[in-house]
């Protein structure tokens, strides 16, 4: 395949190593970068069929108004987050843009570090559109094993959520609350992120799965995670800016966290651990969410 990336940081760049194992692959973002095969925004959009977008989530609304998309591109998007600002999910932001059957999800466990050195993972491809997602999913080398689902929704809020439970599971080991506290926290966020996911119709064994269970065990228990790092920062009483400073990368957590709390205030549905962890964000002292969490 003809792949063009749009959104160079370490995901993009990662995944451009990836998949140039069996394609020809350009990739480009907002600014210049000396990396194997960068190109122009225009020219990529031009020349390339098939893209595979990896901006972040909260940027992605405003970039598609700037810049469009023909509604004959054919698109895997790797970012994973709810657009805070309008409380919507990618899919629905991404299908004022295109088809649905143009459009496609990557979700599971995927540290950027990892896949650059070629160690083995495996992935989801969704999609409404199985031959798309089949078409994405071949394109991954033999490091990556690739599945596929139809579960668009489920995978979405999967990916965007065990971000939230990550900054908890580094709140816990920030206070040494111990690994039994921390296998509760991963355990019980697993069954509040499948509780809001089923609301809007995803699938249980999606959030069994690679992209629920799978992506958030990586996620929430190492230091390779932004959003672990996050939490563990703010248990030791570090100011939120400083730690997003310090970490020179977007921790979509952050983001989500409002967003999901939004929602579920909005419709009801009962989330403890991510409204803590929003609260917390927001200056609430994290032995006092601790005490109100075991109650």
């Amino acid at each position: 395949m003809k792949i063009g990336i749009i959104g160079a940081g370490k995901w993009g760049q990662a995944l451009q190593y990836a998949l140039s194992q069996k394609n020809s692959v350009y990739i480009t973002s907002r600014h210049k970068k000396e990396i194997p095969n960068f190109t122009t925004l225009k020219y990529l959009l031009e020349n390339f069929e098939y893209l595979v977008i990896a901006l972040p989530a909260q940027v992605t609304r405003e970039w598609l108004e700037k810049n469009g998309l023909d509604r004959d591109k054919k698109v895997l998007v790797a970012s994973k987050g709810i657009d805070v600002k309008s409380g919507k999910f990618l899919n629905q932001i991404y299908e004022k843009f295109l088809p649905k059957e143009h459009i496609s999800f990557l979700t599971g466990p995927s540290f950027a570090k990892e896949v650059k050195e070629g160690l083995p993972t495996a992935l989801v491809v969704n999609s409404l559109n199985q031959e798309l997602a089949l078409k994405f999913a071949n394109a991954f080398p033999d490091f990556i094993k690739t599945y596929i689902s139809d579960d668009v929704i489920g995978a979405e809020i999967a990916g965007a959520y065990k971000n939230v439970i990550a900054i908890a599971s580094g709140i816990c080991d920030g206070l040494k609350l111990g690994n039994n506290a921390r296998a509760a926290l991963m355990a019980r966020g697993l069954v509040e992120m499948e509780r809001f996911g089923k609301f809007f119709g995803g699938k249980t064994e999606t959030f069994l799965g690679l992209s629920g269970a799978g992506d958030l065990f990586l996620t929430a228990s190492s230091n390779l995670s932004r959003n672990y790092r996050v939490g563990f920062g703010l248990a030791q009483g570090k100011n939120l800016e400083i730690i997003l400073k310090e970490l020179g990368e977007v921790a979509e957590g952050v983001y989500t966290s409002e967003a999901i709390i939004k929602i579920a205030q909005k419709n009801d549905i009962y989330t403890p651990i991510a409204k803590e962890v929003y609260e917390i964000l927001n200056g609430k002292n994290p032995h006092i969410s601790l005490r109100d969490l075991l109650r």
